[in-house]
């Protein structure tokens, strides 16, 4: 029989083998259960005091299972091991399990401790009531709450909508139990005040903070800074006694994300001179405003600096760094600059394969950003939005919304950004159903108080052909932005309403939305599409005196663009001669486009010739003046013309009509003979062309751009691809209902004259969306006063 001395000798060296596992590393769950099980196999049974030791161990190495198989062996444990496990199971997010032991421990065992160990659990759970309540049921038990209790229950008070009335309850709680000394319980109450915006009593409370620590000042500062109050934080910077890196950094941040970018800079100098230690914080700061302000050249300086002072960094540091400067390099047009840091990151997260891929997306590499999204070993929300609002962006309006029910059928729920990029998918192809739908599951999932959502469906009904629907849901949304009255100036300019289009820029005007660049743009199309010439003058005029915005070639090209389809040319040509820069291709498009409208072919043969100068594989350049010289009867220009875009290997898009009917899209081709139903078309179309003859429909032979007999030429104009689609709905719709066609070119005369006496014939509306702008066809008139 062993000794109690004996015991007690090998008892103390267990203890102090166990020691060794304190502080807590890697190493220390491989060490305690080496000691754990030398005990087992030399017979020792193991005191409470080191039973105690060995769960605590077990448990901060997140081995629950293990701590709770040698806490389940213990006849009656006690306290410390009950408040271990608590704390455990809360830490790992098993809270339903630390709450049922936490009510399985009998009440005269316990202590203040083992209360601030399940308040803490709900606070890191986010459980804000569970913790108040908690709380009040440990003062009804009569155990006094320590200083650590107070500081925990108010960091749960920010997971609780009526937080400012129960914080001031909690202040007049603090000062009855003689706690309102303790700075950490201080620091406590302020943060709750600053997260309530009630930042005049949180000053108040910090001026009378006797003993301010770190966390004080940084409180302080971070909450004037979330509060928008970046001048009072700067003040409270300026006057530490102490130059605290924290707070410098919540200022750098606070600013950045203010856009007061020359103040973030000015900031980050400061620190540097004075010889503030730089962290990861600031460097990310700083980083991200090169980032947003396009300060290439000084995030590269700053790069640089990283490199020299920082030889061996933390994964801690070099992490958030690397990632902020892959945004960096892409942002700045740099992509494989990002490639190259993002390939050389020791460690990487999903921030840093994101940023990539914003990147490719952005960049419009679409075939590496494919590859590099289905390498990404997971993927979030973030991940999925970027590449579909990409693709939506970019052209690519079917890949988008496939992407986007893939992403559903993986198990992400989208949020209102995603839907947004599936929306945007649908205004790109014309699928309004498909739009409808999206709309109606916004609904039912309650995002469609989404403002980027609601944008996107403002645009989506717009260039779908229900600007009705658009306007209505543009007056109904909770809150708007510039690019909310922007989308609906869009949408009424592409529709004709350019009246109605000026008359909201003037709402917008009164309700204080200052115009941007996008505005004027949106303005200056309307005035083009409805012939307003004086009114879209001046507000071209308007831009920069009244708004200080220069225009770009963008909105030259508008001008122009108005000017020319008013047949203004002399005019045109002097804004082109006036223009501060060298005119580009777009330039010489429109006026060649008005050109070749009036039949200006001297003018239009010079704007040609600069055109396919600039931009020799453009197959839009060759059509237009081919086309011009068509209607001028030069048959033998028109096929030269053609000629030189054959021998320069200049392939022509091919024009295409397509409409939606049953959930699915119907593309038609000129001449089309492979659609199904392409003889039933044709059929259908011959018993409508006499009706619409007899209201005074004939068809227009000078819009067959072909060389060839009269006879054949009236069979041509039948063949067209928007004629074709547009009999395809009426066979298939249902009586009566609206018919939506889309066409990627400028749509035909002799189609646009047909469309008006078809759609008395029928007896209903026929909406063509072309690449310009909307035709609203009813009976026998078209909304676009034939001026288009």
């Amino acid at each position: 029989m062993r000794s109690p001395e004996f015991i007690r000798t090998v008892a103390n060296r267990y203890a102090s083998q166990l020691q060794l596992c304190y502080p807590l590393t890697p190493a220390s769950f491989s060490l305690a259960k080496t000691i754990h099980s030398h005990m087992v196999t030399s017979g020792f049974h193991p005191a409470g005091h080191i039973r105690n030791r060995l769960i605590d161990v077990y448990s901060k190495s997140s081995r629950i299972v293990y701590a709770r198989h040698l806490f389940d062996k213990i006849h009656e444990p006690d306290i410390v091991s009950r408040t271990t496990l608590v704390s455990a199971y809360s830490s790992s997010g098993d809270i339903k399990t630390a709450r049922k032991m936490f009510e399985e421990t009998p009440f005269s065992i316990r202590d203040t401790v083992f209360y601030n160990a399940m308040i803490t659990g709900y606070s890191r759970n986010e459980d804000g009531h569970a913790c108040i309540e908690l709380f009040r049921r440990m003062l009804r038990d009569e155990f006094r709450p320590d200083d650590f209790t107070f500081t925990t229950v108010l960091g749960g008070l920010a997971f609780v909508v009526n937080r400012a009335m129960l914080g001031k309850q909690f202040h007049c709680v603090v000062l009855k139990s003689g706690a309102g000394f303790v700075t950490s319980v201080l620091n406590a109450l302020v943060s709750v005040y600053v997260n309530c915006g009630s930042v005049f009593e949180a000053r108040k409370l910090f001026d009378e903070i006797k003993e301010k620590d770190e966390l004080s000042w940084t409180t302080m500062v971070t909450g004037y800074v979330k509060n928008d109050e970046l001048d009072a934080a700067r003040e409270l910077v300026d006057g530490m006694s102490e130059k605290l890196a924290v707070g410098w950094n919540a200022m750098i941040s606070g600013y950045v994300h203010r856009g007061r970018y020359e103040e973030a800079l000015d900031m980050f100098r400061k620190m540097y001179f004075m010889g503030i230690k730089m962290d990861e914080f600031a460097y990310t700061s700083i980083i991200s405003c090169c980032a947003h302000a396009a300060l290439f050249h000084l995030g590269k300086q700053v790069h640089c600096y990283v490199l020299r002072t920082e030889a061996n960094p933390t994964p801690g540091f070099s992490l958030p760094v690397n990632n902020a400067l892959v945004t960096l390099y892409w942002k700045c047009d740099k992509v494989d600059w990002a490639r190259r840091i993002f390939d050389n990151m020791p460690v990487k997260d999903l921030v840093s394969w994101n940023a990539i891929l914003s990147g490719y997306v952005n960049a419009g590499r679409f075939d590496e950003g494919r590859l590099f999204f289905r390498k990404m070993p997971e993927r979030n929300h973030l991940t999925w939005t970027v590449m579909i609002s990409g693709l939506a962006q970019n052209g690519f309006g079917e890949e988008g919304l496939k992407l986007f029910n893939r992403m559903k059928s993986e198990g992400f729920q989208p949020c209102d950004y995603a839907f947004a990029g599936a929306i945007t998918s649908c205004a790109m192809l014309g699928a309004l159903e498909t739009g409808r739908q999206l709309h109606a599951q916004l609904v039912r999932l309650g995002l469609d108080s989404s403002l980027s959502a609601g944008n996107a469906l403002i645009t989506m009904y717009g260039r779908c052909g229900v600007v009705e629907a658009a306007n209505v849901l543009f007056l109904t949304m909770p809150c708007v932005d510039s690019v909310s009255w922007n989308a609906m100036i869009a949408a009424l300019g592409q529709h004709g309403h350019g009246i109605q289009a000026l008359d909201l820029f003037e709402q917008m005007l009164g309700a204080g939305i200052s115009p941007d660049r996008i505005t004027f743009l949106t303005i200056l199309s309307a005035c083009s599409h409805a012939g307003l010439v004086k009114e879209g003058q001046y507000y071209f005029n308007s831009m920069h005196r009244l708004y200080g915005i220069t225009p770009g070639e963008d909105h030259y090209v508008r001008l122009i663009d108005l000017l020319c389809r008013a047949g203004k040319f002399l005019e045109a040509k002097d804004v082109i001669s006036s223009m501060p820069f060298e005119p580009g291709a777009a330039v010489w498009e429109a006026l060649l486009a008005g050109c070749r409208t009036h039949g200006n072919v001297d003018l239009g043969t010079q704007a040609a010739e600069r055109l396919i100068e600039l931009m020799p594989q453009h197959d839009g350049s060759y059509v237009l003046l081919s086309n011009m010289y068509a209607t001028a009867g030069r048959w033998n220009d028109a096929a030269n013309a053609r000629k030189l875009m054959r021998d320069r290997g200049v392939r022509k898009e091919p024009g295409c009509s397509w409409v939606e009917v049953e959930n699915k899209v119907h593309v038609f081709l000129v001449d089309d003979t492979v659609h199904p139903e392409v003889q039933a078309i044709y059929n259908y179309l011959n018993k409508l062309v006499p009706e619409m003859r007899r209201l005074g429909y004939v068809p227009d032979t000078k819009f067959v751009l072909q060389d060839i007999e009269s006879d054949h030429k009236e069979r041509v104009l039948s063949a067209h691809s928007e004629k074709l689609a547009v009999a395809f709905a009426l066979l298939r719709l249902p009586s009566g209902a609206t018919v939506r066609v889309f066409k990627n070119l400028r749509i035909c005369g002799d189609c646009h004259n047909a469309f008006k006496f078809m759609s008395k014939v029928v007896g209903r509306e026929i909406i063509v969306r072309d690449a310009k702008r909307f035709h609203h066809f009813r009976d026998c008139e078209c909304s676009c006063a034939d001026y288009w």
